[in-house]
Parts: C-alpha cells; sequence; structure tokens
C-alpha cells in the first residue's frame, strides 16, 4: 500500500511539538529545582523570626499566602507534561498508520518509541511530589534522544525491508523498546542515588553539586526507585531477547548465532540479572550494586548506538542512508 504522506507528515508535527513542549516543561522544571533550596531557606528564616503565623485581625478571614512563582511553575510543568506524552505517543500511532504497519521499522522509530516508554514509566512511577524533581534528569536524557532521532537518525515513512515484514516484529520490537525505556528511568535513578550519597542528609552543602543533590529525594527512595522499576523491566527485556530468538530461528533458521547484537543483548540482560542479585546481597546492595545498574544502562546505550551504526551484522536495520 503507498505511504499517506499526509498522516506521515501529521506525525512528524506531533514528534516536534512533543520535543518543544517537553523543552518547556524541562525549563520550568529547572527554574523550580533551581529555587527549591532558598525557598526552604527562607521558610525556616520565617518561622524563627516571626515565631510562627500571625493571627488574623477579629473579622477577618486569613488569606492563605500564594504560592511563590517557582512553585507555580512546577505545578503547571506537569500538567503540561502530559500534553507532550499524549502527542509523543500520537506521532507513533500516526506513524503506522501513514506506514501502514507497526512503526518499529528503524531507529527513529525505535528511539520515539523508547522515549515514550521512559516517560510514560516516569509519569507511574514518579507520580509522588517527592519524586518531582527527578525529572530534571530524566527529561534530559529523553530529548538528547529525541533530537538525535529526529535530526541524525530519522528515516522517511517507507515500508520496512522485507527481512522485517513478519508479525514477529510488533512483538519482539515493542517488548524490547519498552523494556529499553524503563531501564532508562533505572538508570537515571542510580545515577543520582550515587550522586545523592556523596552529600548526606543533615550536612550543609559547600558547593553547587552538594546544594544540587540536597534537592534530590533521598539517597534510599531513589534506590528503591531504579530496583523497583529493574524489577519490571528485567523480565519484559528477557522476554524481548527470548522472542527475538523464536524469530531468528523463523527467518534464519536457527535459535541463537552471536550475532552482535544478539550478544550484547544478552551481555546488558546478564548485567541486570546480576544487579537484581546483587541488590538482595549483603553487602552489595548500596554502591556496588547501583554501578551494577549503570553498567547495566551503558551496555543498554552502547547496544543501540555502536552496535546499530558502527557495527555491521544481522540486525543492521537503522534506516540510516
Amino acid at each position: 500500500m503507498p505511504i499517506d504522506e499526509t498522516l506521515a507528515g501529521y506525525s512528524n508535527l506531533a514528534f516536534k511539538t512533543a520535543f518543544v513542549i517537553y523543552v518547556l516543561v524541562l525549563a520550568m522544571l529547572i527554574v523550580q529545582y533551581a529555587s527549591a533550596r532558598s525557598r526552604q531557606t527562607a521558610e525556616k528564616e520565617l518561622v524563627t523570626v516571626g515565631g510562627g503565623d500571625a493571627p488574623a485581625a477579629p473579622g477577618r478571614i486569613a488569606e492563605s499566602p500564594r504560592s511563590p512563582l517557582p512553585e507555580r511553575l512546577g505545578n503547571m510543568a506537569f500538567s503540561v507534561l502530559f500534553v507532550a506524552i499524549g502527542l509523543h505517543l500520537a506521532a507513533i500511532v500516526l506513524r503506522g498508520f501513514a506506514t501502514h504497519r507497526f512503526p518499529l521499522g528503524n531507529m527513529y522509530e525505535f528511539i520515539t518509541m523508547a522515549t515514550a516508554a521512559a516517560a510514560v514509566t516516569g509519569v507511574v512511577f514518579m507520580h509522588e511530589r517527592r519524586y518531582r524533581s527527578m525529572w530534571v534528569f530524566l527529561l534530559a536524557p529523553i530529548l538528547i534522544l529525541m533530537f538525535l532521532a529526529g535530526q541524525v537518525l530519522y528515516a522517511d515513512a517507507a515500508p520496512v525491508v522485507p527481512a522485517l515484514k513478519s508479525y514477529w516484529l510488533p512483538i519482539h520490537v515493542t517488548v524490547v523498546s519498552i523494556g529499553s525505556g524503563i531501564f532508562m528511568l533505572s538508570g537515571v535513578a542510580s545515577l543520582l542515588f550515587l550522586f545523592r550519597l556523596r552529600q548526606p542528609e543533615g550536612q550543609e552543602s559547600s558547593n553547587v553539586l552538594g546544594a544540587m543533590a540536597r534537592r534530590l529525594p533521598d539517597a534510599r527512595a531513589l534506590d528503591r526507585l531504579a530496583y523497583k522499576t529493574t524489577i519490571v523491566g528485567f523480565p519484559l527485556f528477557g522476554c524481548g531477547v527470548i522472542l527475538g530468538a523464536i524469530w531468528a530461528e523463523s527467518a534464519w533458521g536457527r535459535f541463537w548465532g552471536w550475532d552482535p547484537k544478539e550478544t550484547v543483548s544478552f551481555i546488558a540482560w546478564v548485567v541486570y540479572a546480576a544487579y537484581l542479585h546483587a541488590r538482595a546481597t549483603s553487602g552489595w546492595r548500596d554502591t556496588k550494586a547501583a554501578w551494577i545498574n549503570v553498567a547495566g544502562f551503558v551496555a543498554m546505550l552502547f547496544n543501540l548506538f555502536i552496535i546499530n551504526i558502527v557495527v555491521s551484522g544481522l540486525h543492521s536495520y537503522a534506516g540510516l542512508n
């Protein structure tokens, strides 16, 4: 069937608009994040000097203080965030209708799906107010990947190569892309956990990095978030690897051939298995386990870019010209 250029154009427009809105959300959250420390200090000073709230005059209703501008921007950012995610998902759906196939045939489409999965995962796992500051650090890699997808890895809407014309494409690649998006949040949480440990609670920050760390959730909350997301992403990614092996047997006549993509995917899966084991082992469950999780995240990025772009193999379907 011919490509629907109109829907393809709407898909590109939705992707670009989502990117712009994500940037706006990130800017608003950065303003709130940067003001968090000074606002907490001001509140402490007000209580110390004033000794509490002054009683309202007789016959007058006490007015509640208006939220500071950074706080209002932060609240607004989360409302706008849902608009960005909606447009992000719309770009995927419209791309699929435009090409009359599941939109996972090249790296542009894979990254679009993985970043959408990361954003949705963030909404699911970071809906509590204490995790709000983490969105600054999750949106940053999402935007970097979306920029690379749109500017460097973009491929025009077109039919997939014959090797990908299989019912296994939506099953295998969807599971892997969603698992990759979940691992993105897990990796960010472990990196922030290691960063947060550099500034324990109750100590005054002596530099900019220390002040940034104190605005994050406490280290234990970050460690638990990394663990919970890996618990979800690990079986998903493992199922994706297994489904890929089944597809390989159907397409190439063998379940496993140690193709570079297969090998690095298996290594990444083993690294995440090691993280889960270390997380449950006494003496390893803190910084050592977190570093293993970071290593798994690095392996996923290596698999996404180096293996797909630099190394040639049976999985060379990046869609780059």
